[in-house]
């Protein structure tokens, strides 16, 4: 047999296993790679790349992010929480005007000058006071009404408002329509109504504060009730204002009790450096605001003796010699009043519309005293007698004459009746008494004057035990 025969007829056997392997390893793939992790590695070079060409916008979203954020927290807080916050900012930047002694100018047909010109200290050092400019006055001495025996009768407690609204009582007197009608009528002898009606009213003094204020010929004083303000040092003053002049603040309880905590105590002599502090019991108002307008109007009764007074408000610090003030406000001026007008409004009606929309005092007590002016023919004029007459009473300078005293006392008794809001009811009894003689200086000078500071705090209520 040929050898190709014999291979062809030669046999392999192949087993079972060998049979499963061969088919086994026919199917054999080699292992790809999974696509999920080649897409990973992809996107991650590609957010590399993306941040480095677009990273400044990248550091701008977060920062929107976040003021996003802060406005939304903004817009959710208290009315009460945005306004301390607006009180805080606003404290620290009015405090940097204190101390200030740079004078005020302002530009008069093109030149520049002093809003404020007082003598120099040499001329102010031997100044004499001259003869009070009062005259053709038709009152001639004022009565003031009081009831030391407490007795009222109610047959005359008739008011224009609810009675709920009347602020009358036992230091006030309890004012009748007819008798306001007949405290503005010019009689020789005018007499009316004027705080300390009663020595029950309230509004007590120790008697060394009161043997005190019976020495002070001139003074400056200011007030606060309810612990609402600091008390801020006058500057300014020469030595010879210092020997002339009393500086006497007059606070409460709770005044007493706030300054205390910022190391304002009160020495044995009953002063804190130049202020004389009287501290006042008993107040005759739970309004402290309407407290405030005691010092603030009837001075000629707090100091009797007294020939001028200067009243500053507290939350500014006076920063002039007084006498060199009464020089050129009065004197120069030939006036027995001065006051300072306002800077934003000159009608009544206005500063009533004003006074509601501050919520200052309620539309309907604004429109009871709105109402009584109008039935008592008062226009809606913008100016008096040649100039603005609504005022803006931070400050005011007088000399205590007939005139003066009667209209302070009349003023008081108008917003004891209505509002507290001392600027609506100033041009209503400025014109029913028609008085003369009055020097409504510009804002600037008020600027001069004094240092603005502002409210410090809220001033706390006053709390009357009842038994």
């Amino acid at each position: 047999m040929s050898s190709s025969s014999m291979l062809n007829t030669i046999s392999i056997s192949v087993s079972d296993d060998d049979e499963v392997i061969g088919r086994m390893r026919v199917r054999v793939r080699p292992k790809r790679k999974k696509p999920g992790l080649r897409g990973r590695r992809e996107l991650l070079r590609w957010a590399v790349r993306a941040a480095m060409r677009w990273w400044p916008v990248l550091l701008f979203l977060p920062a929107v992010a976040l003021l996003l954020l802060e406005s939304s927290r903004l817009g959710r807080k208290l009315p009460d929480e945005v306004g301390d916050d607006l009180a805080a900012s606003a404290k620290v930047e009015s405090l940097k005007n204190l101390n200030r002694l740079d004078p005020t100018t302002r530009v008069v047909h093109g030149v520049r000058e002093y809003c404020l010109k007082i003598l120099s200290p040499e001329k102010l050092e031997n100044l004499e006071f001259p003869a009070s400019a009062e005259s053709n006055f038709p009152a001639k001495r004022v009565l003031y009404r009081s009831d030391s025996s407490d007795q009222h009768s109610g047959e005359h407690y008739t008011f224009t408002q609810n009675e709920e609204a009347a602020r009358f009582n036992l230091f006030t007197g309890y004012q009748t329509l007819h008798e306001r009608e007949e405290s503005f009528k010019a009689n020789e002898t005018a007499v009316v109504h004027c705080g300390f009606y009663s020595e029950n009213g309230g509004f007590k003094i120790s008697d060394d504060d009161r043997s005190y204020m019976r020495t002070c010929k001139v003074v400056v004083s200011t007030c606060a009730f309810g612990g609402g303000d600091d008390l801020y040092q006058p500057i300014g003053m020469t030595e010879a204002s210092l020997e002339k002049v009393c500086y006497v603040a007059f606070w409460d309880e709770i005044t007493q009790s706030t300054q205390e905590k910022v190391g304002k105590v009160i020495g044995e002599d009953h002063m804190i450096d130049k202020w004389h502090v009287v501290v006042v019991k008993d107040l005759p108002f739970s309004d402290q605001r309407l407290n405030g307008k005691i010092p603030k109007m009837l001075s000629h009764r707090l100091f009797p003796e007294a020939r001028f007074s200067i009243w500053v408000d507290s939350k500014s610090q006076f920063r002039r010699d007084p006498i060199g003030v009464i020089e050129a406000l009065l004197w120069r001026a030939n006036s027995v009043l001065a006051i300072s007008e306002h800077g934003a409004r000159s009608s009544l009606y206005d500063e009533a519309k004003a006074v509601v929309k501050k919520h200052k005092a309620t539309p309907e007590e604004v429109e009871m005293q709105l109402n009584q002016y109008r039935m008592d023919a008062i226009p809606d004029d913008k100016r008096f007698n040649g100039k603005k007459a609504l005022a803006e009473a931070s400050v005011i300078v007088r000399e205590h004459t007939v005139s003066t005293n009667l209209f302070m006392c009349l003023w008081f008794n108008e917003v004891v009746r209505f509002t507290s809001r001392d600027q609506l009811s100033f041009p209503y009894v400025l014109r029913r008494l028609n008085m003369t003689r009055v020097n409504m200086f510009p804002v600037c000078t008020r600027k001069d004057l004094v240092n603005s500071i502002g409210h410090q705090r809220k001033v706390k209520p006053l709390v009357r035990l009842t038994s």
